[in-house]
């Protein structure tokens, strides 16, 4: 949020708390709690406007937490954190209580007081908290307007940073290199490289999720960022080729985009997740690889986590407008990856898409090509 601290902005994300402390006391009021606690980086995201409490990029949970009553709202942290919160991240519509870092017991001692012992909801359920109502996480799902923006600006940064590194990739290059430059690229550009996934030609066809290793490249790879910024996920996979693809990896993608763009034209407002993973599956089998829909998941709705919900036979909940997605069919050696956002027409607009990267159109989208360098 530091990035963008001009007075009209601010006034917009103090607009966009406000709606969101609204949404939060009308959801909590109707099941008679005293207040409710976000504790999760993600929550914490959302009921911030794109505040982060993240020190430690590994953990779900932060430095701080956002605590909602019917009459106050406040983020709770320590003397630690708690001046850089205000100054960088927090917005006005929020009253600081700063506790001693080695007393975390005045915390818990603070949120009795001014709950006066009730009842209490979380993100991250305590035996004396209850869950949070299902009304939340809709609204948490739903992207409004300067969410909206926000999510903009994070898809397209992520998607430069993607392709300034693998227009600079070499074959030489190990995986860890290749992995490093896509984070310094994302961090250069301020976001959270919370996913960097390499693969070279050996390791391609091998494993769905390859972490990076010391290997060389060699003639192609495959770079996943899960980039996070304002706390919103921008997910996208792409390919680089050296010398040229081989036909056989040629097909593979030519069929993905395909198969991709079977679920792309179910992605409309009311669609159940399970009526897109069941395309998926048909289409796999249309091609002849019936097991590609169990050699990994499909991806699903994205947003404040890098998949809010991933769709299985089973997943029954429904697409809505403004929600994203992020959808990942995947071949040995090849996958397609970017997010999305539906409007109620079923129209989508591509988060992540670079006019500089080498696209084909495929009914009606410009989806990614594997870049040949060389």
């Amino acid at each position: 949020m530091s990035n963008l601290n001009g007075g009209a902005f601010m006034n917009a994300v103090n607009e966009e708390v406000s709606s969101k402390l609204e949404l939060i006391r009308n959801s909590v009021s109707k099941i008679g709690a005293m207040g409710v606690r976000f504790k999760g980086t993600d929550w914490f995201a959302w009921a911030t406007a794109g505040g982060s409490n993240t020190v430690l990029l590994t953990a779900e949970t932060g430095v701080a937490e956002v605590l909602v009553t019917a009459e106050d709202a406040w983020v709770l942290t320590d003397e630690i954190e708690a001046q850089r919160l205000k100054d960088e991240e927090l917005p006005a519509n929020f009253k600081l209580h700063i506790h001693p870092w080695a007393d975390v017991a005045a915390r818990e001692s603070f949120v009795r007081e001014v709950t006066e012992g009730g009842k209490v909801l979380s993100d991250r359920t305590t035996n004396q908290e209850g869950s949070l109502p299902l009304s939340l996480f809709k609204h948490k799902r739903v992207m409004m307007p300067r969410e909206l923006e926000r999510y903009r600006r994070v898809g397209r940064l992520a998607s430069e940073a993607m392709t300034e590194v693998l227009s600079k990739a070499k074959p030489t290059w190990t995986e860890y290199q290749l992995a490093g430059m896509g984070a310094k690229a994302l961090w250069a550009r301020g976001l959270h490289p919370a996913l960097t996934l390499v693969a070279g030609e050996r390791r391609l066809p091998l494993y769905r999720h390859a972490t990076p290793s010391k290997e060389p490249i060699g003639g192609e790879a495959m770079m996943v960022f899960c980039a996070r910024g304002y706390g919103l996920y921008a997910n996208l996979t792409r390919f680089v080729s050296f010398g040229g693809m081989k036909p056989e990896h040629s097909k593979l993608h030519a069929y993905l985009r395909e198969i991709e763009a079977e679920a792309l034209n179910l992605c409309q407002p009311g669609t159940s997740l399970n009526t897109i993973y069941d395309a998926f599956k048909q289409a796999y089998q249309k091609y002849a690889y019936p097991n590609a829909i169990h050699e990994h998941h499909q991806g699903g709705t994205t947003g404040y986590l890098a998949r809010e919900i991933v769709a299985t036979p089973s997943t029954s909940d429904t697409l809505a407008e403004n929600m994203a997605v992020a959808w990942n069919p995947s071949l040995p050696g090849a996958k397609i990856e970017d997010t999305f956002v539906i409007f109620k027409d079923g129209e989508l607009e591509n988060l992540t898409l670079d006019p500089k990267w080498p696209n084909v159109e495929v009914e009606g989208r410009l989806r990614p090509l594997p870049l040949e360098v060389g």
